[in-house]
């Protein structure tokens, strides 16, 4: 038998494991069988320790019950993909514009190479992932979307044409709950289909809002590069109401990109979801801290 030293500090960390685990088992419990619907993208998606992380994250989710759902972004990529080809973008609100030889790219690059490289890291881990895009059996209709912008010196207000953006109309749950109801693990490239076949280009925190909704999740999950909604002294909000949410975004103190995903948040809830949650996807394991700890990492939106 080989001698065993021991180690204080080695000690120490299995300590943290063995009581992180003690305060994980009445939440493996309480989310068996349930679903969650996971927002990746951001610094998460661009490193490979995190992408590694996360997708044993999700593959240790299916092992304990839970029903993953993941829905990727993917805008830096798509970005460096355009410069490449020679195509200018143009952004408005937040949202790229998107004409006929843009939307070819951004399908290309969101249903082929990321979302294959996302599903492969999640079979790398032991999981069983099939990516899909929004078109594949018609699982997202799309329609397009519109942006209106007054004219700050005429107070005139007109419609800004956005080309092939849109935003989910109807997704299929019989398709998802095939899915969840099945070993495998879907990975969704946020990609849509008009009325008429066209390809439109959707926000993927949208998508993700209207697929937890679809799917009846338990949790919506939006992994960012901050740690979640802060106060104006730039402190955590572990914890908001739907109302709460509101009030901060009239009193600006939520501002900015952070105000779309609030909406997304709230309109999920407003769907039949129990809670979405803003967390820092740069930090290793930040949604099995949030999920499976008491004091969790992020902030999570309820509806009181």
């Amino acid at each position: 038998m080989a001698d065993r030293k021991f180690n204080l500090t080695e000690a120490k960390q299995w300590l943290r494991t063995a009581r992180t685990l003690t305060e994980a088992l009445p939440y493996l419990r309480r989310y068996e069988g349930q679903t969650f619907v996971i927002k990746y993208g951001g610094h998460a998606m661009g490193d490979e320790r995190l992408s590694s992380n996360f997708a044993n994250d999700i593959v240790l989710l299916k092992h304990a019950g839970v029903n993953p759902i993941i829905v990727h972004g993917g805008g830096p990529q798509i970005g460096k993909m355009l410069q490449r080809v020679n195509i200018q973008s143009e952004f408005v609100d937040g949202l790229r514009v998107t004409d006929a030889e843009t939307v070819h790219i951004v399908e290309m690059v969101l249903s082929g190479s990321i979302n294959k490289h996302v599903a492969q890291s999640i079979n790398k881990a032991g999981g069983k992932a099939i990516g899909l895009s929004g078109k594949d059996g018609g699982l997202i209709r799309a329609r397009k979307l519109t942006r209106n912008k007054r004219d700050p010196d005429s107070n005139i207000e007109r419609i800004l044409d956005l080309g092939f953006v849109g935003e989910p109309e109807f997704i299929d749950p019989e398709i998802l709950k095939d899915l969840q109801h099945s070993d495998l693990i879907p990975v969704i490239a946020p990609i849509g289909v008009g009325d008429k076949g066209e390809t439109f280009n959707i926000n993927a925190d949208t998508v993700a809002g209207a697929v937890a909704a679809a799917s009846k999740a338990i949790r919506m999950f939006l992994l960012t590069d901050v740690r979640g909604v802060l106060d104006r002294n730039g402190e955590l909000l572990p914890e908001l109401t739907v109302e709460g949410a509101r009030a901060l975004i009239a009193k600006g103190t939520i501002t900015g990109g952070m105000i779309p995903k609030i909406e997304t948040c709230i309109h999920s809830i407003e769907q039949g979801v129990k809670a979405a949650v803003i967390l820092d996807g740069r930090v290793p394991h930040s949604m099995l801290l949030e999920i499976f700890t008491q004091s969790g990492t992020g902030t999570m939106i309820r509806s009181d």
